[in-house]
């Protein structure tokens, strides 16, 4: 089987990283590349057996990952982030696909997200299909501040077990990333020329609302379900607000 490369850009992550680690044990080498904590996140890691590279500064997301896929020596690259679980199950299939990967480039796999201590399975949160596992030399993130994605040369196949994630225990951790991603996705539309308005932020905020709790069935996942409907709606406008008000600057 192909050498495994894990990869885990991290900061301040010491009540999820533990978890994280135990669950990719099994890959040949874990690469975690921390910008900065002050808990104790590199320890933890260290300890088990990860190699930790530190950085000063936050350049975003996506070259961070970039810097992490530079460490990594294994053929295919399996990307984590730090509040996300391998099951035994994706194990073995991703164990299966490296034996043999049917010419693929990369895949794709199915990603189970926990909101407040309910897993999704509908709100446009499940399957929600994220491309993690791709051959080294045939793939790199985007270079965006926030929602960097993988840019592949090559097919993408698919896998069917689950990445289980761990987000957002509580309405405390919701707001501030609600506030953090707002602020750099108003500075990515701005960066883009991109212009916004009271009645463009309403407006967006409202069909965020209704695509979430009616479109996309949020509904069935209960008081959950209208809570991450509301939170996805608040984000959405305060992401045009900040854009309206960068625009008048």
């Amino acid at each position: 089987m192909s050498k495994l490369s894990v990869i885990i850009i991290t900061k301040n992550e010491a009540d999820n990283i533990r978890a994280c680690l135990e669950s990719a044990a099994w890959a040949d080498e874990i690469v975690v590349v921390d910008s900065g904590s002050s808990d104790d996140t590199v320890n933890i890691c260290k300890t088990l057996g990860a190699q930790v590279h530190t950085t000063a500064d936050w350049p975003g997301f996506g070259v961070q990952k970039n810097r992490a896929l530079s460490h990594a020596t294994g053929e295919w690259v399996l990307s984590l982030d730090a509040d996300e679980r391998v099951t035994p199950e994706l194990r073995s299939e991703i164990e299966a696909a490296l034996n043999d990967p049917h010419g693929h480039a990369a895949f794709r796999m199915p990603r189970l997200s926990s909101f407040c201590g309910r897993y999704m399975r509908h709100s446009g949160w499940h399957p929600d299909y994220v491309i993690r596992l791709f051959h080294r030399g045939a793939a790199r993130f985007s270079d965006d501040l926030v929602h960097e994605r993988l840019i592949v040369n090559g097919s993408v196949g698919k896998l069917r077990q689950s990445l289980l994630h761990e987000t957002f225990y509580d309405l405390e951790e919701l707001l501030t990333k609600i506030n953090q991603y707002s602020t750099a996705g108003a500075l990515m539309l701005s960066e883009k020329n991109k212009t916004a308005s009271m009645k463009k932020a309403v407006g967006h905020a409202f069909w965020a609302f209704f695509r979430t709790y009616i479109v996309r069935a949020g509904f069935l996942d209960g008081r959950e379900g209208f809570m991450l409907a509301v939170a996805t709606a608040e984000s959405t406008y305060y992401r045009y607000a900040k854009l309206m008000l960068l625009n008048k600057r």
